[in-house]
């Protein structure tokens, strides 16, 4: 597996796919029992992995206890990132506030059995809690040793430009990157957080690169009620319009083209995105078994030719909306009538 540093902010250094520790343990009445999490850690590092990502309150605290046990003896040989904001028990112990944050960190280290968190997030943003209080914090935990970076997940695009500059101007610690949903599934990103991270230099993990599974083509049959039912209704796509089910038929369609299973094709997708990216992108694993996880990593000898790129881009589009929209029908206007004398930037302008 090949390394990058995580965005033009850090020299941090990652692998390309990272390993989403979500299902690591049965806290939620489903997951992986110590067993198994512990070979899917261990096939993942095989896999020259080494960017783990887990927070707080997944599997009511059991995804921590169980990477604090598999992490001791590779502990400086790998990233690990966690996640804070969800899973206090009051409301003066939840969400963004400085207090959440120390209380939440002060948990996460014990039950890593580690000194230190390397990238740390906000898990989401709690439409409460000041973005100076965030950013401040991050600082603070940083100067202390007990975080290296700090990061934002499921924030606003807005938000995490105005923390970055914040943190610029101020002589905090720079904001490392952000986290958000990303796949052929679900692109909305395209709109603001993808060229806000590009042109800052932010790096990006990518959450459900699968569409929670959407991609594999196997809830092909199943209802949202049924989703719903097994607790994957908030992270699996289903075919409630005709771009869901053109994206799926794509993929299926590429898939028995090349001979592999549609997950290659998605993962495929998005590592050619994240080849010809001015950041770092990096796709979060988030396998429930070892065969999950293996079926995953043999995407990384599937390479798509450009004409299949081309029609899972045009296939999976999001529509642009404003502003964007009308900056496009304007750039002929915007370039002086001649667009083809203007080179384009080597990477986009903030």
């Amino acid at each position: 597996m090949q390394y990058t540093t995580f965005g033009r902010r850090t020299g941090l250094r990652v692998s390309a796919l990272a390993l989403g520790a979500g299902n690591f343990g049965t806290g939620w009445g489903h997951g992986a029992e110590r067993a198994e999490a512990q070979s899917m850690f261990d096939g993942y590092l095989a896999a020259g992995g080494n960017f783990i990502d887990t927070a707080d309150s997944y599997q009511l605290g059991q995804s921590e206890q169980m990477l604090g046990e598999f992490i001791a003896a590779e502990r400086d040989n790998l990233v690990l990132a966690s996640k804070y904001t969800l899973a206090a028990k009051s409301p003066a112990a939840g969400g963004n506030s400085r207090k959440a944050m120390v209380q939440a960190v002060e948990a996460s280290l014990k039950r890593l059995h580690t000194e230190r968190i390397d990238l740390y997030w906000a898990h989401f943003a709690d439409q409460l809690t000041p973005t100076e209080e965030i950013m401040r914090g991050f600082d603070d935990l940083i100067r202390a040793g007990k975080i290296v970076y700090g990061g934002l997940s499921n924030f606003p695009a807005w938000r995490a430009a105005r923390a970055d500059l914040m943190a610029d101007l101020r002589g905090w610690a720079p904001l490392a990157g952000l986290q958000f949903e990303y796949s052929l599934a679900e692109r909305g990103a395209d709109r603001e957080l993808l060229p806000m991270a590009e042109a800052l230099g932010l790096g990006a993990a990518l959450w459900s690169p699968l569409g929670g599974g959407f991609l594999t083509g196997k809830y092909r049959q199943q209802t949202d009620g049924a989703n719903r039912a097994s607790g994957l209704g908030m992270l699996v796509h289903s075919e409630k319009s005709a771009r869901e089910t053109a994206v799926l038929d794509t993929v299926l369609a590429l898939a028995a083209e090349h001979g592999v299973p549609p997950l290659h094709v998605a993962i495929a997708w998005l590592r050619h995105k994240a080849a010809h990216s001015p950041t770092a992108l990096i796709p979060i694993l988030g396998p429930r078994s070892r065969a999950q996880l293996d079926d995953t990593l043999g995407a990384l000898r599937l390479a798509l030719p450009d004409a299949h790129i081309a029609r899972l881009d045009q296939v999976s589009a999001a529509a642009p909306s404003t502003p964007q929209r009308q900056i496009n029908d304007s750039a002929e206007r915007i370039s002086g009538g001649r667009p083809e004398l203007v080179a384009p930037r080597l990477h986009p302008v903030a």
